[in-house]
């Protein structure tokens, strides 16, 4: 596996209670969280990363998933909806991603 990226550990504090926002899904944590994960592979392949309503997009080089925030199916907890969501864009995408504490992992 190959490390994608740092976890950007100051997302958290964009999580309700503490943070206020009417998404119920927590939009600005998953904006937040998602944005170090836009960057190249040291093999030079391409990532990208984005949320567009309650739809995660995950596009490793010329591999592209969808990943869905459930509220409902999944959690009313916006990190394990991310998570959750992330997992499923990845295995549409045909690769592996792994999030630790502080780092995210791919192996493509």
């Amino acid at each position: 596996m190959t490390k994608l990226c740092d976890l950007n550990l100051g997302a958290k504090e964009k999580l309700p209670p503490t943070f206020t926002e009417k998404s119920g899904i927590g939009s600005h944590y998953v904006d937040a969280f998602v944005k170090p994960m836009n960057t190249k592979l040291p093999d030079g392949t391409r990532v990208g990363c984005k949320r567009k309503g309650l739809k995660i997009t995950l596009t490793v080089g010329t591999k592209k998933g969808e990943g869905l925030l459930r509220r409902l199916e999944v959690s009313k907890d916006p990190v394990v909806m991310l998570h959750a969501a992330l997992a499923e864009a990845a295995k549409i995408a045909g690769v592996e991603l792994k999030i630790t504490e502080t780092e995210m992992l791919l192996a493509a």
